[in-house]
């Protein structure tokens, strides 16, 4: 349903989107839940929404002034009930399997229209392991056996997620090292690739979900094609108008470096595969993206937006 278009709580008025945000999650798979959302925010305000966020205390500022926040989460969604008072539909974002069918029933009592799940690419790791030890599945299993019309959307790791120290590991430290010595050191500098998607991009995916019955019942794979580790590094050195060394560091010694930022063994393991695997399979999964229906493109009506922008919109983090 389009936002100007009449709903089906009240006649004559559109519903509340709701967006549920947490504060940073860094375990693998996690997506900076604020930058996503606040794009989101912002992109439904301009097609006339009214919306409400569910958000833990971190991530209760920086919203616009039409934005009724109301802090809490998504983890404990009993202590936030009337938060689902006459909503339309739900970008669920930050739920944990243990509570998730709780803001479910929540949902079902509201009579919410649609859930939009940002989701992971773990799905399609864990469906070979045992249900108790499911974490993203577990949520998209729950989404669909609530009842509620859904999408699950599964992304590429996002651009902005260094703004929030969120998964993946990849140029986490890069801020840091560049605006302080000029240089950057990570492994696999040469074979490295990762998909990334910038946030505004995944936000798009997500009101296009949200707000239409086109991709109901459907996994969309908010994917982009993977960038090299080199090329990364090069449109930072293009915004700055400098050159930034390299180091190319071994993969005990990229654990070390995130290890000492806090991240997750998990997190960092997944990253040192993904960008060996994307690095060795780099045709094919550049395939695999491109053959994906609907893409990205398709999704949203635009092309995708580069790395290169989004250096430039946040150069100063390099500054």
């Amino acid at each position: 349903m389009d936002c100007f278009g009449q709903s089906e709580k009240e006649p004559g008025t559109a519903g509340v989107y709701l967006l549920t945000v947490v504060d940073p999650r860094r375990g693998e798979g996690t997506s900076p839940t604020g930058i996503v959302a606040q794009r989101l925010a912002r992109q439904l305000l301009a097609r006339g929404c009214d919306v409400r966020v569910i958000a833990e205390p971190g991530q209760c500022d920086g919203w616009p002034g039409r934005v009724e926040v109301v802090e809490g989460s998504i983890a404990r969604p009993l202590e936030c009930i009337g938060a689902f008072d006459g909503v339309e539909a739900v970008f669920l974002a930050g739920a944990h399997p243990s509570t998730v069918q709780q803001a479910l029933a929540l949902a079902r009592a509201a009579a919410v229209g649609k859930i939009v799940l940002l989701s992971s690419h773990g799905p399609e790791y864990e469906e070979a392991y045992p249900p108790d030890t499911w974490f993203w599945l577990a949520i998209e299993k729950a989404v669909e056996r609530s009842g509620i019309p859904w999408t699950h959307i599964r992304p590429s790791a996002v651009m902005g997620a260094v703004l929030e120290g969120t998964y993946p590991a990849t140029g986490s430290d890069w801020p840091d090292t560049v605006r302080s010595e000029g240089v950057v050191r990570e492994a696999f500098l040469d074979l490295g690739h990762y998909p990334f998607i910038h946030e505004e991009d995944l936000a798009a995916v997500a009101a296009a979900a949200l707000t239409g019955d086109d991709f109901t019942g459907m996994v969309l794979e908010a994917v982009a094609p993977p960038l090299s580790t080199r090329s990364r590094i090069q449109s930072i050195a293009t915004a700055l108008q400098r050159d930034i060394d390299t180091v190319e560091l071994t993969a005990d010694g990229s654990r070390a470096v995130w290890q000492r930022l806090g991240l997750p063994d998990g997190t960092i393991e997944v990253t040192l595969y993904a960008l060996e695997e994307y690095g060795a399979r780099f045709a094919e999964l550049v395939q695999w993206t491109r053959d994906q229906r609907p893409s990205v493109q398709d999704i949203i009506g635009r092309p995708l937006r580069t790395y290169d922008d989004w250096v430039r919109e946040h150069i100063g983090l390099f500054r």
